[in-house]
């Protein structure tokens, strides 16, 4: 098993509260507590407002709306059967444990080596230098949180996060992270959410980190506005490993390439959430000039053959291949 523990710094200072409100998803109101012993279990929180019903299931909050529900139900149920097919996840807590700098079983051993970089490269250009800047512990909103292996690697250094994704499962999504548990008591917060209605007050949040999820957006600047409302004076907001691409055509030629393949392979193109899919230099410029922010970026480096790739792909006559950069910029700056 491989925990990095003697890898990574832990943070040094106070923490804030453990408990954190969410909003109701029916009205809006926070009046909902997430409290330590609501993370494992089940149970339900009645809103004082609306009397609207939020419940939590095996320690995961439902922060959805039956509209919501049924929107997402096709997208999530392919989603989650591609996931399958390509051997994500497993009933083995030495697999999540090992999560992102080893892959033991082997099947996406590549996948898994860019997000270890990827996370290296935030830890220690983002993350640390905020930490020692305001001298606590960073309260992390980790948006695509999957089977919650990020908000595991950053509570074992002392920060706060909490995880959101759509996926609830127990092999990919949320549920998976039951196998922190062992690690981490009481193991980080978890909710069920979307990008563009997240159920927190505003702001919060010191890092509010897209983990390989800003692309399944529909708006970006829908989903980049839910963001910096939850983001504190002086915090950021990252956008990293999604799919970027100096042209908008080589991003259009990769997403017909990958409906086609998903309707060859599984018999759907899995396209039923119309979803933004990369990120462009164009892309980010709009972004900026809407809200009048900067971005930084930084450019990790993933090994001699992924950065051989652009080479291959014009030889052999094919569209550029995407890259993975990571994204910041701060609140408030």
């Amino acid at each position: 098993m491989v925990t990095q523990r003697d890898e990574i710094d832990t943070v040094e200072g106070t923490r804030e509260g453990e408990s954190v409100t969410l909003l109701c998803w029916r009205c809006g109101a926070p009046s909902i507590e997430m409290t330590p012993e609501t993370r494992a279990g089940s149970g339900e929180r009645v809103c004082l407002g609306c009397m609207a019903v939020t419940k939590y299931k095996e320690g995961i909050w439902q922060a959805l709306s039956p509209q919501q529900i049924e929107r997402f139900q096709r997208f999530v149920a392919e989603y989650e059967f591609i996931r399958s097919a390509e051997g994500r996840g497993s009933d083995k807590s030495d697999y999540y444990l090992s999560l992102p700098y080893k892959d033991i079983s082997g099947r996406n051993s590549d996948q898994w080596k860019i997000r270890a970089c990827t996370f290296g490269s935030i830890v220690k250009h983002i993350v640390s230098p905020l930490a020692k800047a305001r001298r606590r512990s960073l309260r992390i909103l980790d948006l695509g949180a999957g089977n919650g292996w990020m908000s595991y690697r950053l509570s074992l250094m002392g920060h706060q996060p909490i995880a959101v994704d759509l996926l609830s499962n127990d092999q990919d999504g949320l549920g998976a992270a039951i196998h922190f548990s062992s690690q981490v008591e009481p193991l980080f917060p978890r909710v069920q959410a979307e990008l563009d209605q997240l159920p927190f007050p505003s702001p919060i949040f010191d890092l509010v980190i897209f983990n390989a999820s800003f692309h399944y957006s529909q708006d970006y600047q829908r989903t980049l506005a839910e963001a910096l409302r939850c983001t504190r004076s002086g915090g950021g907001v990252v956008i990293a490993d999604t799919p970027w691409y100096a042209r908008e055509e080589s991003g259009i030629r990769m997403v017909e390439e990958k409906h086609k393949h998903f309707a060859s392979t599984y018999g759907f193109s899995s396209n039923s959430i119309s979803s933004q899919e990369y990120i462009t230099p164009e892309r980010l410029n709009q972004l900026q000039e809407t809200f009048k922010l900067e971005w930084r970026m930084i450019k990790p480096f993933y090994g001699i053959q992924w950065s051989l790739r652009p080479v291959r792909a014009k030889l052999e006559g094919r569209r550029p291949p995407s890259e993975f950069r990571i994204y910041t910029t701060w609140a408030g700056q």
